[in-house]
C-alpha cells in the first residue's frame, strides 16, 4: 500500500508544477537568463544520464554498484566520434547498438 501512496502523491506533485507552470508570467519565460540556465540544466542533466547510465554497474557477486567499463563504454566513445564527425542521429544511435551488441556477443 506504501507503493500506491508515492504514486499518488508523486502523480499529484507533477500535475501541480504543470499546472503551476501555467500561471508563471511570460516576461518571466522569456528573459535571456532563464533560457540560458534551461540550456546548461538539459545538457547537465543529459550528460548525467549518460555518465550513470554508461559507467555504473552492479557486481552479481557482491550486489554493490561500482564503476564499469564495458560495451557501453566502447559504443559511448564511438557515438562521440560519430557526433563530432556531424553524422546523422540515427547513423550515431545505430553503430553505437550495434557496437555495443558485438562487443557483447563477442566477450
Amino acid at each position: 500500500m506504501n507503493s500506491w501512496i508515492a504514486i499518488i502523491a508523486a502523480s499529484a506533485a507533477v500535475f501541480s508544477w504543470k499546472f503551476l507552470g501555467h500561471l508563471v508570467p511570460r516576461k518571466f519565460l522569456e528573459s535571456k537568463f532563464l533560457q540560458k540556465l534551461a540550456g546548461f540544466l538539459t545538457i547537465a542533466l543529459l550528460a548525467g544520464l549518460v555518465g550513470v547510465q554508461t559507467f555504473i554497474g552492479t557486481n552479481s557477486a557482491t550486489a554493490k554498484q561500482e564503476v564499469v567499463f564495458d560495451a557501453r563504454f566502447a559504443a559511448l566513445i564511438l557515438a562521440m566520434v560519430l557526433l563530432k564527425l556531424r553524422a546523422p542521429f540515427i547513423v550515431i544511435v545505430l553503430a553505437a547498438a550495434a557496437t555495443a551488441a558485438l562487443l557483447r556477443l563477442a566477450f
